[in-house]
């Protein structure tokens, strides 16, 4: 390796990134770490349970229960498990729910509820390389009750998460697979024709249904008033239900979700169009939006774990796109409180007893580090000068312009309490 690189330099080049990914500097990762903690946390306190998938997983399960949209698929990396006689296709997985319904059919069988989250990559090609190929995302999963409550418990989870983060102006858009998948099927399509058409509407190709509008005028005039449907209110559903007549189950569990939205006061947009997700989707879809910029979304979900070879339960789930939350975190959010952090300058004679007070200061639950030169200072309160005679330690308050000698560990941490510090 060593030598390659040599020759590399030789001619000039330089050791670079694979192309669609990204280096996190020290920054990004503790924008990383706030929205992960942030997300970890409201997770917990709504009774969710930690669980992570392996980055590798059996192409088939991608594939063999219609789980990606065609266009999702074309973007799947995926290489051949070679074993000098055999292999399998495996890939890096495109997704974070299916491994996830995988591991509750491996693992959880006989679990009547399962409220599960994860932190996870996800690996997506993209031809320029000028997007990221690898992302990461945040997602819940709740398995096992198919009512509106728990859409909008997904919802509001999300919501409390993005609220944590100080992110304001969060435009909340609802969509309902089932609710498309029940029109096309009292349209009179072919199977395979409601499957093509499901998809590109999922995919956001307006083009495409432009163009199946203009080949067949009697479906574009059936299906405009509830693609173009938008608004802000369950009377406007209510309104098409009436107007058509029509017997839809889906339509009515629409209504009683947005009805429980407009309840807790929850802003939202109508827009049947804008369902753009998975094949896997069966019922509600929802996209969250800031700037214009699509910052997560999910949907419920009930035919999937059936359809991988589990038992016929319902389950939703949501993802929130880790990248782009790292982009719109408020640079005060980010601010460290003072006081998080001890300094250690030890005199070369008293290292023995500067490594012995930093592992007390850890182990009380404070973080402590040496003075190696460099550090920034501007949000430090608290420094420590260890010395190999009396007093041992010298505790200097930055805030205060406090000095305090000291003769013990216990003594320093002490006192750390006494004067609030907040660990």
């Amino acid at each position: 390796m060593l030598e390659f690189i040599n020759y590399l330099q030789r001619c000039g080049m330089k050791v670079q990134r694979c192309k669609g990914t990204r280096d996190l500097s020290p920054e990004e990762m503790t924008r990383f770490r706030l929205i992960e903690g942030a997300f970890r946390d409201c997770a917990l306190k709504w009774g969710y349970e930690e669980v992570r998938t392996p980055t590798l997983e059996y192409l088939h399960l991608f594939t063999s229960t219609g789980t990606l949209t065609p266009s999702m698929l074309g973007k799947v990396y995926s290489f051949l498990d070679w074993d000098g006689w055999s292999g399998e296709r495996v890939v890096l997985r495109p997704d974070g729910t299916i491994p996830v319904a995988r591991l509750y059919i491996d693992s959880m069988p006989d679990k009547e509820l399962a409220k599960l989250f994860y932190v996870t990559n996800i690996f997506i090609f993209e031809e320029t390389g000028k997007e990221t190929r690898e992302r990461w995302q945040c997602g819940a999963e709740l398995i096992g009750v198919g009512s509106p409550l728990a859409d909008v418990e997904l919802i509001l989870l999300a919501l409390e998460v993005l609220k944590r983060l100080g992110l304001d102006g969060i435009e909340l858009r609802l969509s309902h697979a089932g609710l498309i998948k029940g029109l096309l099927a009292k349209l009179e399509l072919s199977p395979e024709e409601q499957t093509k058409l499901f998809d590109q509407i999922l995919d956001g190709n307006g083009e495409a249904l432009a163009r199946v509008g203009s080949e067949r005028p009697e479906l574009r005039r059936a299906l405009a008033p509830w693609l173009d449907l938008k608004g802000k209110s369950s009377e406007s559903l209510r309104s098409l239900k009436a107007l058509f007549n029509q017997n839809l189950p889906e339509l009515d569990d629409f209504i009683n979700i947005v009805d429980l939205l407009e309840t807790l006061g929850c802003d939202y947009q109508i827009d049947i169009a804008s369902g753009r997700g998975f094949e896997y989707y069966t019922g509600v879809i929802f996209q969250l939006f800031m700037g214009g910029e699509n910052i997560g979304g999910g949907g419920r979900y009930d035919a999937l774990i059936p359809l991988m070879g589990g038992k016929d339960i319902p389950a939703s789930g949501f993802a929130l796109y880790l990248d782009r939350l790292m982009n719109l975190v408020k640079p005060e959010i980010l601010t460290k409180p003072l006081a998080q952090k001890v300094l250690i300058s030890v005199e070369p004679e008293a290292m023995k007893a500067g490594f012995n007070i930093a592992s007390c200061l850890h182990e009380a639950g404070y973080a402590a580090e040496f003075n190696l030169g460099g550090q920034e200072l501007a949000n430090l309160r608290w420094t420590l000068d260890v010395q190999a005679k009396a007093p041992l330690f010298i505790l200097t308050d930055q805030v205060k312009h406090q000095r305090f000698e000291l003769k013990t560990a216990d003594e320093v941490i002490k006192l750390l309490q006494e004067m609030g510090e907040v660990r």
